[in-house]
């Protein structure tokens, strides 16, 4: 039998368009989660209610919660149940953090806010954010130090409409990691980011910051974070130090 052109694209349309159940479910849990039914730390109903709710089989929901909780947005604790994932938790404060000290074991850094301002977005960060060229942005630059010893210099760019009331005072009044600032206060989920890293040495001004000599090695890290439906809402661009750290991932 010859199939005719049009019916071969129809076939690869359902094709395309068929997306297994569990998928499905996950896709509607993902929007309850972005529409703010369960805050940042709630814990979620339990399978059997979200089964009955959806009306799909347990091992259904179990599924779609298991590449949920894979993607770091739901969180099982045994004997209590499922939760929505924060960024204040420890084992989820440094997932996008990746440098390690040479020494071993992973300190927590202090940070030091440099500034924190008002400005018109350009062409590069506002193409990065999804804006248009002058839209309101926020600027940080802040230093992360290892005790005294400096080891990060981030510039971030975020949406001026996201965090409209975010100071310097409210930033140095926060004690936990930013991203749960980020979430708790001003509704904003980091779910994922982009990096890419690049080799360079220290020019003077650089140098000067981290004090160390210039030309010694660095990496540069420009991260895009996004929030649900893929939306980016942080450029970050970082300057790290590699003589006494190093940037650790694990792939699987």
């Amino acid at each position: 039998m010859v199939h005719s052109s049009s019916s071969r694209s129809a076939a690869a349309g359902s094709a395309a368009a068929f997306s297994p159940l569990y998928r499905q479910i996950k896709g509607l849990l993902t929007r309850d989660l972005q529409a703010g039914l369960w805050k940042p730390g709630e814990v979620i109903p339990s399978e059997f209610e979200l089964a009955a709710r959806f009306k799909v089989s347990q091992g259904t929901v179990r599924k779609a919660i298991d590449e949920l909780a894979a993607e770091n947005l739901l969180v099982r604790r045994q004997g209590r149940g499922t939760f929505v994932a924060t960024h204040a938790e420890q084992n989820t404060q440094y997932r996008f953090l990746r440098l390690t000290s040479d020494a071993g074991g992973r300190r927590e850094l202090q940070r030091r806010l440099l500034e924190c301002k008002r400005a018109r977005a350009g062409v590069d960060v506002a193409r990065a954010l999804g804006l248009k060229t002058g839209d309101s942005v926020v600027v940080l630059r802040r230093l992360l130090l290892d005790g005294e010893t400096p080891v990060v210099f981030d510039e971030i760019w975020l949406p001026g409409r996201d965090f409209k009331n975010l100071s310097s005072e409210r930033l140095a009044l926060y004690r936990g990691p930013m991203y749960a600032l980020f979430e708790a206060e001003f509704g904003v989920r980091m779910i994922r980011a982009e990096e890419k890293i690049r080799a360079l040495a220290a020019d003077a001004d650089s140098a000067q910051l981290f004090g160390v000599a210039p030309g010694t090695p660095l990496l540069s890290v420009e991260r895009l974070s996004f929030t649900y439906g893929e939306r980016p809402v942080e450029l970050r661009r970082g300057l790290y130090r590699t003589d006494t750290h190093h940037y650790r991932n694990e792939l699987s």
